[in-house]
């Protein structure tokens, strides 16, 4: 019963980190980028900090804010700045698939910061994953002209970010627990981008669509799921919460079908199945 409990959030997660791109879809043309991660990340950290405080981490936090904020610059406001700016023009299931490349990305970081080496199970990962984000392009009729290749490009710039702050979490901040760097890199990442927000606010008020589509992705896909995430960790182990990668784009691709009418072809599916048996690969290697 508790196994079925844990597995049932995994799906739940995985639904509403693969929501989160929907959200961003439907709220990112009305506010711009900055706007939206503000209030996201803002929103995000309203629900968060209490629980903080709650549970005795506000001494920690304040120990190593500076190295907190550091990474979450990284972890929460450019990648996700990045991605809302990725998603006024790609589809929420084609931006959800290309996130996907965060453990691609972890294990290119892994050979400067953590000096492993090119072995042939990664190489083989990375072209793997590399020709998913080809065959994506090609299955949105790419030119490759810029038009094209730059919110692709924003989006691996998003995963490498992540990959960068898993890594230099580890390195800066060994034991502490999850919710203290979530919370306060949530909140580092709305100080930092509440500026840049001021300055591009909409010129006209959003509609309660839009404002639907911002509180369900700061309180549903981002508060919720970072708490059910650190649940799942709790009870399976962050190797094993770590497998929800796996099926955020499967509901990032159903919810922009679903939701959006967003087309699901042959080649989408084909980089998807590409980039994911990737990142498997890199995981196979990592168990071995």
């Amino acid at each position: 019963m508790a196994m079925q409990r844990e597995m049932a959030g995994l799906v739940v997660l995985a639904a509403l980190w693969g929501a989160s791109f929907l959200f961003m879809r439907v709220a990112v043309p009305a506010l711009g980028p900055f706007v939206l991660i503000a209030l996201r990340l803002g929103l995000a950290s309203l629900v968060l900090l209490p629980i903080l405080l709650l549970r005795g981490g506000l001494p920690l936090w304040r120990q190593h804010w500076q190295r907190i904020a550091v990474v979450g610059v990284f972890l929460s406001a450019l990648p996700f700045c990045l991605i809302a700016w990725a998603s006024l023009s790609l589809p929420a299931g084609v931006a959800s698939v290309l996130n996907a490349t965060t453990p691609l990305m972890t294990a290119l970081w892994a050979m400067p910061l953590a000096g492993e080496r090119m072995s042939l199970p990664r190489a083989a990962g990375l072209l793997l994953g590399l020709a998913g984000v080809l065959v994506l392009m090609l299955g949105r009729g790419a030119a490759f002209d810029v038009q094209t290749l730059l919110p692709v490009l924003a989006m691996l710039g998003a995963t490498a970010c992540y990959g960068w702050s898993g890594h230099m979490a580890k390195r800066w901040l060994p034991g502490l627990p999850s919710l203290v760097t979530a919370s306060g890199s949530l909140f580092s990442g709305a100080v930092l981008v509440t500026p840049l927000a001021l300055l591009t606010l909409p010129a006209q008020a959003p509609t309660a669509t839009v404002w639907g589509a911002v509180v369900l992705l700061a309180l549903g896909s981002t508060a919720l799921a970072y708490l059910i995430f650190y649940w799942l960790i709790d009870k399976l182990g962050a190797t094993r919460a770590s497998s929800v990668t796996y099926l955020v784009p499967v509901f990032g691709v159903l919810w922009g079908s679903l939701l959006l009418a967003e087309p699901v072809g042959v080649l989408m599916l084909l980089g998807g199945v590409l980039i994911l048996c990737g990142v498997l690969l890199l995981g196979w290697r990592r168990a071995g």
